[in-house]
């Protein structure tokens, strides 16, 4: 018969589908594991009643255990029912639902968290096998009854050609009830499928929200570093990354931030930029809860640093959030070192373990202070503390610009001074020497050093001899080891590198230091070298006289045609910068400055003298007489760094109405900060309240080595009470 007489006359094996073969030890196996899974399914049943039968027997579970038990056990009646058909390939569905639930019991009585990611791409998974598995196993047995018979392999091939859509023809069923067979079983997958994708759809974009998870392997892998926020504001967030990845040492790290909330449209997008994508890994969480340390791997995390909440509006609850989690970080990893950041300098104390406390209140105030007595400190500070290229306002047409851009790359960097081509040939010499020449020779200024086992040393002064083991700290805009420099004119005078300076009476008793503009650019060096007579120095001081060394001076006329551009932006320094400071220089110079500064003071209290129409309270004339140099009474917070300050030697506090200035009180009748008439202008810090912090921004500003004719009153304009 052809194939297409087979079409109009389809005739249908009904023996080949309904019966099998099976041999009589196969049926007692199948016939006793039926018997078994009924009971079992019965027994759980019942055990599980709660008062509606009918809804404990409409199940699928049920309805296919009964579908695929209940047939052995009727073949018991009759021997003849021993080769009936029963789809027992059926039961893979019940061995889905037992191994969703085998998966649920191990985890919870392991008590292990599983991720519902992995959870629902496992019951994806394990639906995908029961729907190929059933229409592989179906149509084969049916096409038993058609014409043309196909092998498991071949009904495999089929299958996956129908349910990808490109069904090449080679093979069809040709009899109704496979053709009906393979209906039901795509309906069934186009209900099933799309509900499964779509809650793994669900569970994957909330898992995106709540960020991933960083792994055991790269933990122990991979360095890294968890910082804790509970914010993630995308200013805070890039600053931290560029001054963190900003050092050649860190390159290699990855960043895991852990913050309670989700990501904006911002921050996801600067995530998913490649300098970040690969090394920076978002993990939505609490630093309280141990579940989510664990996910970052805090305990293998090199530090944890824990930001100020910037998102409240009050500080003092903002730092007592920022000392709980430092606290529960403590408790779950005590080995790992934490940078913690508040805001209220008394706060500190609740965090003295951690491996560094930065207060925001204590360095701002501090910075303000120390720009009032050195206007553009801020700047410099700031400039120092940002990583730059120095690339900035170099397209701008004003000349400043491009200067400040340029030198806004300046950073501090260290060095051993034995490893140091800029500072190596000074070993022996003082500070101030090491200090002025490689500025002029290099651009870069010395700024600090630290001797072997000792702390660092800011600005020391002559008095430091620079040693082999000494580190040397300076700022430039790129570190030694990066840098290429030619000297243009080497200095060829050998003896000004040993030999000492002795200052003369009649000179200058001040040895001072400028550092100028700190570009990096090398500066060309005139040949300069000692001359017997002294040169004029400007305000008429003369330099030291005939016979003496190493004393800096002036280029000569006909030098004048080699001055470079970098050598005339600067005023050259003419006061003496002696390689080593005897001793006796060296109490003869403190003598006079001790000297000129009581001389300055006794013409200052003179001054002051002549106008005492105040109370002794808030008069100007005790405004110098009556201030003393002592540590302060009080602290107002604990760990408070003591100081030298000018305090009043009468009255250590005054009564409260004098605090007011624009309230009159019986001590003073004066209404304005005008009618006060200070001689000096006076410093006035606006503030929201009276904090604690605001003692870091008076005692630099009283400091015991202030000149008292410098010291100004100091207005505190509060919004509150």
């Amino acid at each position: 018969m052809s194939a297409e007489d087979y079409q109009n006359n389809t005739v249908i094996n009904w023996a080949a589908i309904l019966c099998v073969d099976r041999t009589d030890v196969l049926w007692g196996i199948q016939v006793t594991m039926a018997a078994i899974s009924l009971v079992e399914t019965l027994l759980v049943t019942y055990l599980s009643y709660k008062g509606n039968i009918l809804q404990q027997i409409i199940t699928f579970d049920f309805i296919v255990e009964a579908f695929t038990t209940v047939p052995f056990i009727v073949t018991l009646t009759d021997k003849r029912f021993r080769h009936l058909f029963i789809p027992v390939f059926l039961n893979c569905w019940l061995a889905k639902s037992a191994l969703e639930n085998m998966f649920n019991d191990l985890h919870r009585a392991l008590q292990k968290v599983q991720s519902a990611l992995s959870h629902q791409l496992m019951i994806l998974c394990a639906t995908l096998f029961c729907v190929f598995f059933t229409s592989v196993c179906g149509i084969e047995h049916l096409q038993r009854g058609g014409r043309v018979h196909l092998d498991l392999f071949q009904s495999f091939y089929y299958v996956i050609v129908t349910f990808s859509t490109v069904g090449y023809g080679d093979y069809v069923p040709d009899i109704w009830p496979s053709q009906l067979f393979m209906i039901v079983m795509i309906c069934v997958t186009l209900v099933v499928l799309p509900a499964q994708l779509e809650q793994l759809v669900f569970t994957f974009m909330e898992r995106q929200k709540q960020g991933g998870t960083y792994s055991r392997h790269r933990a122990l892998n991979e360095k890294h570093v968890v910082v804790c926020t509970t914010y993630l504001h995308a200013d805070v967030v890039m600053d931290f990354l560029n001054e963190f990845y900003a050092h050649p040492m860190l390159q290699d790290y990855f960043v895991v931030l852990l913050s309670p909330c989700e990501l904006d449209p911002t921050m996801r997008m600067i995530l998913q930029v490649p300098l970040w994508a690969q090394r920076v890994i978002y993990v939505q969480g609490s630093a309280l809860k141990d579940a989510d340390l664990t996910r970052v791997r805090l305990a293998e995390a090199e530090a944890c640093f824990i930001l100020a909440a910037r998102n409240y509006a009050d500080r003092t609850a903002a730092d007592q959030h920022t000392i709980l989690r430092s606290w529960a970080v403590k408790d779950f990893a005590p080995d790992c070192p934490q940078y913690v950041q508040v805001f209220r300098p008394e706060n500190k104390v609740h965090v003295k373990f951690a491996e560094h406390v930065v207060c925001e209140d204590e360095f701002k105030y501090a910075l303000l202070a120390n720009n009032c007595v050195c206007p553009g400190l801020s700047t410099l500070v700031t400039l120092l503390l940002h990583t730059s290229r120095g690339q900035e306002g170099q397209s701008s047409s004003e000349e400043w610009q491009r200067l400040y851009g340029k030198c806004s790359g300046n950073e501090i960097y260290h060095i051993c001074m034995k490893d140091s081509n800029f500072f190596g040939e000074y070993e022996g010499k003082s500070f101030t020497y090491a200090s002025f020449h490689a500025h002029r020779k290099y651009g870069v200024a010395l700024v600090a050093v630290q001797p072997e086992g000792k702390r660092i040393l800011l600005n020391p002064g002559p008095h430091h001899i620079m040693r082999k083991g000494d580190i040397c700290f300076y700022m430039s805009i790129t570190k030694e080891e990066n840098s290429a420099f030619i000297l243009a004119h080497p200095n060829p005078d050998k003896e000004m590198r040993g030999a000492s300076i002795r200052l003369h009476r009649t000179g200058s008793s001040r040895i001072t230091t400028t550092l100028g503009s700190t570009g990096t650019v090398a500066l060309e060096l005139q040949h300069t070298r000692s001359r017997s007579s002294s040169l004029a120095a400007g305000g008429g001081e003369h330099a030291a006289g005939t016979g003496v060394k190493n004393r800096l001076q002036l280029p000569r006329d006909g030098a004048a045609h080699r001055l470079s551009v970098q050598s005339m932006s600067r005023r050259p320094s003419i006061a003496p910068v002696p390689a080593v400071l005897d001793v006796l220089d060296a109490i003869r110079m403190q003598f006079e400055e001790n000297r000129a500064e009581a001389d300055a003071d006794e013409q200052t209290a003179d001054d002051g003298g002549k106008d005492d129409d105040n109370c002794s309270v808030c008069s100007d004339s005790t405004w110098h007489d009556d201030y003393v140099v002592d540590y302060p009474r009080q602290t107002p917070y604990l760990a408070a760094s003591p100081r030298l300050v000018y305090r009043l030697r009468e009255c250590d506090r005054r009564p409260h109405c004098c605090l007011q200035i624009t309230v009159q009180c019986e001590h003073n009748q004066a209404t304005s900060a005008k009618d006060y008439s200070w001689r000096n202008r006076a410093i006035i810090l606006a503030a929201d309240y009276a904090s604690n912090g605001i003692y870091n921004f008076i005692v630099p500003l009283r400091a015991h080595f202030q000149p008292r004719s410098s010291l100004k009153p100091i207005v505190l304009l509060l919004e509150a009470q």
